[in-house]
């Protein structure tokens, strides 16, 4: 329900809180916990709106609820809206999740608890199932989650995640019925839900701070070196920030110092660059071009260190709400 843009999500939250704590309750008792955290930020930062605007936003609700008789949701037609709207690779996974049923009713209760609830629930359990169990949460609690167990549980839990290829429906019907007897939930599947793999653990990667991530790719890597490298190439890169608003960019290059910009942007590519410079005032944006003109060539490992410095910045920035995101080789030059 929550929209992708910012406006939208605004809107959303104007519109809540126009019907008052009661009717606005109802309607966030529909929502999953990502929603309503999304929509109660929004409306914590929501500044005074004029009377007209919520009007005509009111106006507009009132136009959409005439149009016509009831609308009834049908598969075949979530499954073809999500894929048009997020692209075959992420739609996949989130499809999974949004029709597979109540097979993880009782994993879904999780999503509700802070990190180190969560974690300490489950730190008993397998790392096969505790790997299951985090698979089916959002990447960045799954990766906050993860936080709280050893080292040594972190490598065995990430490596189980890498090379997951599905989980069968009687085990997560299984694993779901012992959550239910803790969080009171309920399960039933058709077929094998697609979760798990070398994304999957890339993105909750992403979300477990750098010297974690470090140490468990490290024992990725004495396991398996190609499966390490998979995961690397999943991993959240410089890039992925094309995926992030104007708005965003603009709060990151405000904690961005300008010399490790500069070697950040040497190995990015033009419409990377561009995003960037659309983001700076235009005196700024043109001394940033020259200065990248000026300057010769420079290691790889240097750009990609500056890159992955902005990257550390944009997933702070992230963690703290400010920003959201969509959303490594030989020392050559360039």
């Amino acid at each position: 329900m929550v929209a992708d843009t910012n406006e939208a999500l605004d809107d959303c939250a104007l519109l809540l809180l126009t019907l008052g704590p009661d009717r606005a309750a109802e309607v966030l008792k529909h929502m999953s916990p990502r929603e309503v955290q999304k929509l109660g930020s929004a409306m914590a930062k929501l500044p005074p709106q004029p009377r007209e605007r919520v009007e005509k936003l009111v106006e507009q609700m009132q136009l959409h609820a005439a149009r016509g008789s009831q609308i009834e949701a049908h598969e075949d037609d979530i499954r073809i809206m999500l894929t048009k709207a997020l692209g075959d690779e992420r739609a996949a996974n989130l499809i999974s999740r949004v029709l597979q049923g109540s097979d993880t009713a009782g994993i879904e209760s999780l999503k509700w608890m802070d990190a180190a609830t969560a974690a300490d629930l489950i730190k008993n359990e397998h790392p096969q199932i505790i790997a299951t169990i985090l698979v089916h949460l959002e990447f960045d609690h799954a990766g906050e989650i993860l936080k709280h167990f050893t080292e040594r549980q972190r490598n065995d839990i990430l490596l189980r995640i890498a090379t997951l290829d599905g989980v069968q429906p009687t085990a997560l019907r299984e694993l779901n019925e012992a959550l239910t007897r803790v969080l009171s939930g309920s399960g039933n599947s058709l077929k094998k839900t697609s979760m798990g793999g070398t994304k999957h653990a890339a993105e909750i990667l992403n979300f477990v701070g750098s010297a974690a991530e470090t140490a468990i790719l490290d024992n990725v890597r004495e396991y398996d070196p190609d499966l390490a490298q998979r995961i690397l190439d999943e991993m959240f890169v410089f890039e992925n920030l094309m995926d992030v608003d104007d708005r965003g960019i603009q709060v990151i290059l405000r904690e961005v110092q300008s010399d490790q910009l500069i070697l950040a942007l040497k190995g990015a590519n033009p419409e990377m660059r561009e995003k960037i410079f659309k983001n700076m005032s235009s005196r700024a944006a043109e001394m940033m071009r020259e200065d990248l003109e000026s300057k010769g060539p420079v290691r790889l490992s240097e750009v990609e260190g500056a890159q992955k410095e902005v990257l550390k910045i944009a997933r702070r920035l992230s963690e703290e709400g400010q920003i959201a995101l969509g959303g490594g080789g030989d020392d050559a030059f360039v």
